[in-house]
């Protein structure tokens, strides 16, 4: 990390969290951060689901929620990007404060709650987006709708034709009874309006699905048979956990979706069991507590095709995306794989 880039984070941690990240994608749109363009190499190129990836190391969704930094983020060291959650109408979220620090667990606390400013706005800058970087949006559910299902459906329908890739968001835990979608046949009959609606867009748009750590056994299998039966073109395992284990912060009774690094080692549990169930049918993308290259290897290496990560750049900053890009390739060179897909699963017995 560069010295300028220490700096500023440690001013930002003085100031309060929610306005912090305001400030950061501000400094981006501003032309305020590193700008190394997409790190690659022939052993970090890949594809999923169809998408090349020039690496497989994404920003999760989350942190750019209106796609107002679109261009500076392609040039970050990301190999792809995913903004949002955007729902049909603008919504304000959860009152504040919501969103909170846990510094001595490397983690966060967000109780958001689907804050963004609409599909239309959100809509109108995807056209303006970049055509040499691949971005997809995280699809959500106005907390007053009426038709919860249908919003999925409605955003896609709105933004796909600018779009590398949607992700239905149904495991947000800051939406009252958003995770009940996650349930079969609630899900079964979700996924199908979306990707009915996908058929209709001007060009296939290939649909993820984002799940919760907090499922059990059978709730994981119920999951596994979904994504076989749907259609859809990967799962993104996992969104934030309800769980406090372990955590030593003053801030770990706040209410909300805790992510960072107590969540890697129950996300990748998760990821693995889904990978053996799906048994390379379905990619899957890695998200929860990455913040070193060896993380990151440590989930492909669980089953994930690609991963993504956003709460360490809390603590690493925005330079992490290339750091753990480089890192990755230099831990494939090692092993000797020539490139990410040969160690996808490798090891996800370990992990079982």
């Amino acid at each position: 990390m560069k010295l300028t880039e220490k700096l500023a984070l440690a001013a930002m941690h003085r100031i309060d969290p929610e306005a912090a990240h305001g400030l950061s994608v501000k400094a981006l749109t501003m032309g305020l951060a590193p700008a190394p363009g997409p790190v690659t190499s022939a052993r970090l190129k890949t594809t999923l689901a169809g998408i090349d990836l020039p690496n497989p190391v994404g920003l999760a969704a989350g942190y750019d929620k209106n796609a107002e930094a679109l261009a500076p983020l392609s040039k970050s060291g990301f190999g792809f990007i995913e903004v949002g959650a955007a729902t049909p109408r603008p919504q304000p979220g959860n009152p504040k404060p919501r969103l909170f620090r846990l510094t001595e667990d490397k983690a966060a606390i967000n109780r958001f709650g689907f804050n963004n400013e609409g599909m239309a706005a959100i809509g109108a800058r995807l056209a303006q987006r970049p055509r040499d970087a691949v971005i997809g949006l995280n699809l959500g559910a106005n907390k007053d709708s009426e038709d919860r299902a249908a919003d999925f459906a409605k955003v896609l329908a709105h933004c796909g034709a600018h779009l590398d890739f949607a992700t239905v968001n149904v495991s947000s835990p800051n939406t009252e009874k958003l995770r009940d979608l996650q349930g079969k046949a609630a899900l079964s009959a979700l996924l199908a309006g979306v990707i009915e609606t996908r058929e209709g867009l001007s060009r296939r748009v290939p649909v993820f699905l984002k799940i919760a750590p907090d499922l059990d056994r059978a709730g994981i299998e119920d999951i596994a048979a979904v994504a076989l039966e749907s259609g859809i073109d990967a799962v993104i395992a996992t969104n934030t956990t309800l769980s406090r284990d372990g955590l030593q912060s003053a801030h770990k009774g706040e209410a909300g979706g805790l992510s960072g690094a107590p969540l890697f080692e129950k996300s990748t549990r998760v990821l693995a069991q889904l990978s053996e169930l799906l048994d390379g049918k379905v990619p899957l993308v890695g998200v929860g507590g990455i913040s070193t290259a060896e993380q990151a290897y440590a989930k492909i290496c669980a089953g994930a095709a690609a991963v993504q990560f956003y709460t360490a750049m809390v603590y690493g900053g925005l330079s992490l995306a290339g750091d753990i890009a480089r890192g990755l390739d230099a831990l494939l060179a090692r092993d000797g794989f020539e490139n990410v897909a040969q160690a996808v699963g490798t090891k996800r017995k370990d992990w079982l």
